[in-house]
């Protein structure tokens, strides 16, 4: 037997990413055809982005909370959220949940210590980028964080909403992120999070001026891991 992973979708792409991801990393560890049992459960984006856009992270909160509780309801041992931007809403959801969650940041940061990065560039959202989501997560592992400065961030987060989460995946967008992460590289940056969970479909690891930590992948990695424990 193996745990029953939840996971709360957010956003569609970053979400089926996950999913797609658990089920390969599944067969690897388990044998073909096999993964963690695993059910999704998500309101609609804009549901989310209403009480994003005011700042309201206690009501993004209040959503993942819902989620949780229906997949606990469908025997979900433990969640998951494969959207970084909603972590802001952690310390509201640890209050309340009804099952253990981990967090994507946190898997992330085990990953870059691992890899024995020092200072991480963070691509992601407005909120994840401005936000403690990642600071607070590789700082307590001794990592620095930086992100882009202010044309490469609002274009970062352009992109995202205007494109990755409707499925868009441009190569203009891909160069002009590339671009991005070359400046970080010029700042110091060792490695760069893509700390949203669209960006590793745009950003590929064997182009990228910098070694990458796909935050969508590790997520769904610790996942399998956590459910064969």
């Amino acid at each position: 037997m193996t745990g029953h992973i939840g996971i709360v979708a957010v956003s569609a792409e970053g979400a089926a990413l996950c999913y797609r991801t658990i089920c390969l990393e599944g067969a690897a560890l388990m044998g073909a055809h096999a993964h963690p049992e695993v059910s999704v459960h998500t309101f609609p984006l804009a549901d989310y982005m209403a009480p994003i856009y005011r700042g309201d992270w206690a009501g993004v909160g209040e959503l993942m909370l819902a989620s949780a509780r229906k997949l606990a309801a469908a025997g979900a041992d433990f969640a998951i959220c494969p959207d970084n931007s909603a972590h802001l809403a952690w310390d509201h959801l640890q209050a309340k949940t009804p099952i253990p969650w981990l967090h994507i940041a946190t898997v992330l940061g085990e990953e870059a210590a691992r890899r024995g990065f020092r200072r991480v560039g963070v691509l992601g959202t407005r909120y994840t980028m401005a936000g403690p989501v990642y600071t607070q997560a590789l700082g307590k592992l001794g990592i620095t964080t930086l992100v882009p400065e202010a044309d490469d961030f609002a274009m970062i987060d352009r992109v995202i909403f205007s494109e990755l989460v409707d499925g868009v995946f441009s190569d203009a967008s891909r160069q002009a992120y590339y671009r991005a992460i070359a400046r970080l590289a010029e700042r110091g940056c060792d490695a760069v999070a893509l700390a949203c969970t669209e960006i590793p479909l745009l950003v590929r690891p064997d182009e990228s001026p910098l070694p990458t930590l796909d935050s969508t992948r590790l997520l769904a990695r610790a996942a399998v891991v956590e459910a064969l424990r």
